[in-house]
């Protein structure tokens, strides 16, 4: 399984709604790319406060590479990606994505 962790780091103008709306869209792709297991997306939460200003993020979970790679070439994830890019602080220098291989009981 390859999890795919994103963090943002929003511009100060954008508002929670608006976040909401673009995690929204995100969540609107599930079920129409195969392999694509899971999503999770939301705020910080974590009592340690170390985000740097990244306090929102997402994490989709896909089969294998392959998935993934469907996922970043489907249309949808083009047009969410142009959303972030432009509400995220800096464009694409206030978001960061982590690819992570993680073994799962069949072991794959």
């Amino acid at each position: 399984m390859i999890r795919h962790i994103v963090l943002l780091r929003f511009q100060s103008a954008v508002s929670e709604d608006q976040i909401a709306d673009l995690f929204a869209e995100l969540h609107q792709i599930d079920g129409k790319v195969p392999g694509l297991l899971a999503i999770t997306s939301g705020k910080s939460e974590s009592p340690e406060q170390m985000e740097r200003g990244y306090l929102h993020g997402f994490v989709v979970d896909f089969a294998d590479w392959a998935a993934l790679q469907a996922y970043q070439d489907h249309p949808d994830h083009k047009a969410l990606g142009a959303g972030l890019v432009a509400a995220a602080e800096g464009g694409i220098g206030g978001i960061l994505v982590f690819d992570l291989p993680v073994a799962t009981a069949q072991g794959t």
